[in-house]
């Protein structure tokens, strides 16, 4: 899924929240208790974006990219400006959504900083100054 909200939580212990809307796919596996991963999208990934955002479902979403799972079995995207993965440690309902705490257990990052941005309806990359 396309995630708008996303926010740290600690560093100590390092952690991350996700909050996920009650009808989306991702949801159940969530709320079971399963690892995910935070991909922040790099500018080259607006097609990925529109995908995971609801352009697409099930596997059709994986149709852009360069997805590879992980040792536990989470799909990331290898060429993302940063992958976060998280095991779930905490959730909570509110309204629609259910917020999920995770853990960071691993970090991984691209040098080359350009991340794709959404703002006012719209994708935008940062001008350098």
């Amino acid at each position: 899924m396309a995630a708008t909200a996303v926010s740290e939580v600690s560093l100590d212990p390092p952690s991350m929240l996700v909050c996920v809307n009650q009808s989306a796919a991702v949801y159940a596996p969530l709320s079971a208790g399963a690892a995910f991963c935070i991909n922040i999208l790099h500018s080259s990934h607006e097609q990925i974006s529109v995908l995971c955002g609801g352009g697409a479902r099930g596997e059709a979403r994986f149709a852009a990219g360069d997805w590879l799972e992980s040792q536990s079995g989470v799909p990331y995207l290898n060429d993302a400006q940063a992958n976060l993965f998280c095991c779930t440690e905490q959730s909570m309902l509110y309204g629609t959504h259910a917020i999920f705490i995770g853990r960071v257990t691993q970090v991984s990052f691209h040098p080359s900083v350009d991340p794709l941005i959404y703002v006012d309806g719209r994708y935008s990359r940062v001008q350098p100054v």
